[in-house]
Formats: structure tokens, C-alpha cells, sequence
């Protein structure tokens, strides 16, 4: 829906309890990949924005992580009939260029999970013993500020993408209480979510980032999130640069990061096997 367009009627706003389950999508970065191997998590700008297209006319509407999450804890916000939640992972410079202006066309609003540490500075974290790839460029203090006021949030992924399960308890501590602190001081607000680097975690990173204060933490489990959730493990979709549109439509509709036509056939087989036993 372009901005300035009535709402249709599969997507009025209703409050009550809503749809039994939401999917939040992770994206990474919207660009032009690096290497064949960058297929993965980039995804070229004309892909995305048929992405977006193939979400909107499929009858799908973004909803905000703060209302997604006030959700979870129980209460009726108005939601329109297919909820998601859209989001980013690492806060690459290049969504300010080729993601934001789509979203803030669409009036979408979306959230950026950041690496706190690197803002302004590069993916450090891609580089490893033996493997040469081009640095990407993160997302500048002055473009969060821009961002912000059309609609994007903003909230932690670490302070340097670090392993978090791997670290002392002190970094730890930095790597959870410092990014929220260093974001809460850039951004001016509150930073009530946290996305786990590589989806890495375990119960003292959870207890670590429940003590620090976070709503809830965001994980790469896949599956649709009902009520009943984990706060700390929510789950997201994972969405590759190589997804078609088609392909990002099955996985929102069955809650899997396997949009192949296989999976599908899998899905409904398995759903006229359990009723024929009924």
C-alpha cells in the first residue's frame, strides 16, 4: 500500500485478540553482494523492493516490535489481519540508501538490530585467518537520526557482533549493558531489544540480557511466534538474497526458512494425512 492509500479491506486496523500466531523477518543486508558466497545474506535492491510488493499485495502489514512485543505480553493492540515484523540484522550503511526509501514510501516501519561499537566503522566481524572479502560500511550516528524519524527503530545487536557464549562474564556485561547504554545515550530513547550475533546463546547470555533490562531478545530459531513464546528466544524467518518472492510468500505462510515448492507439498500432505486419521 503506497502512502496516502486507503487501507483495503483484509487490512483494517481491529483490536481483540487477533491472529494466534506473528512471523518476524530477518533480513541482513540490501545491496550489491561482495561474492557469490554474499548471495546468501544480500539482497539485491530490485529483489527486495518485489519483496515488499509480493508482502503487500499477499495482503501482509508491518507491524511495530513495540507493538508486536505488547502482543506477546497479553495485551489487544488493533492489528490488521496478517501482522509481521520486519527486521534487520547488523546495520549495514546500505539500507539507508536502498531500504529506508522504500519503507518510508510504503510507511513501513521496520527495526535495525546494531552493532553498537562499529557505528560508522565496518563489518570487522566478516573477516577471518585465510578469507579476503571486501569490508561493508555500518550505518552512521547522523543516518539513525534521519531514519528514526520516519518510522525506523533502532536496538541492539552487541557492541561488536562478538560470540557471546564464548566470552567472559565482564565482556559479556559490555557486549549486552554497554550496547544498550551506548544506543540509549546516541538515540535519545529507551533500547528494549536484542538480537543474539550469529543467534548464539545460552541460559547465562539469556539471564545476561534479561538482567540488563531488554523486553525480549531475538533469536534465528525459525517458526511463527503464538502468545506462549520464549521472550528470549523469539523467533524470526530467515530471509536470503536468493529468496523470489514466491518463495518469501511460502515461508511467511508456513513459518519455515524452506520456501522450496517441496516444502509446500510436505506441509499439505502432512495436513490431509493428520485429518484422514481423524
Amino acid at each position: 500500500m503506497r502512502s496516502g492509500d486507503a487501507p483495503s479491506a483484509n487490512k483494517l486496523m481491529r483490536s481483540g485478540p487477533g491472529p494466534s500466531r506473528i512471523p518476524v523477518l530477518m533480513y541482513h543486508r540490501v545491496g550489491a553482494p561482495h561474492a557469490p558466497d554474499d548471495r546468501v545474506y544480500c539482497i539485491p535492491p530490485d529483489r527486495f523492493a518485489s519483496h515488499l510488493h509480493a508482502l503487500d499485495g499477499a495482503g501482509y502489514t508491518p507491524i511495530p516490535i513495540e507493538t508486536f512485543v505488547d502482543w506477546l505480553d497479553g495485551s489487544n493492540p488493533k492489528l490488521p489481519a496478517r501482522p509481521f515484523v520486519l527486521t534487520f540484522d547488523d546495520g549495514f550503511a546500505d539500507l539507508h540508501r536502498h531500504a529506508w526509501p522504500l519503507l518510508r514510501e510504503l510507511g513501513w516501519p521496520a527495526t535495525v538490530f546494531l552493532v553498537a561499537g562499529l557505528l560508522g566503522g565496518h563489518d570487522r566481524w566478516m573477516q577471518s585467518p585465510g578469507r579476503t572479502r571486501p569490508l561493508t560500511p555500518l550505518l552512521e550516528p547522523a543516518q539513525l537520526s534521519e531514519m528514526a524519524a520516519t518510522g525506523m527503530s533502532f536496538h541492539s545487536h552487541s557492541s561488536t557482533h562478538a560470540d557471546l557464549p564464548t566470552l567472559t562474564d565482564e565482556a559479556l556485561t559490555e557486549e549486552i549493558v554497554g550496547s544498550r547504554e551506548r544506543l540509549g545515550a546516541l538515540l535519545g530513547g529507551p533500547v528494549n531489544f536484542f538480537a543474539y550475533p550469529y543467534g548464539h546463546h545460552d541460559e547465562r547470555v539469556v539471564a545476561a540480557v534479561e538482567a540488563a533490562g531488554y523486553r525480549a531478545a531475538f533469536s534465528v530459531l525459525t517458526g511463527f511466534n503464538r502468545r506462549d513464546v520464549d521472550r528470549w528466544r523469539v523467533r524470526r524467518l530467515d530471509v536470503y538474497g536468493t529468496d523470489t518472492p514466491r518463495a518469501l510468500l511460502r515461508k511467511i505462510r508456513l513459518g519455515t526458512n524452506d520456501g522450496s515448492l517441496r516444502t509446500v507439498f510436505g506441509y499439505y500432505r502432512q495436513r490431509l494425512l493428520t485429518r484422514a486419521r481423524r
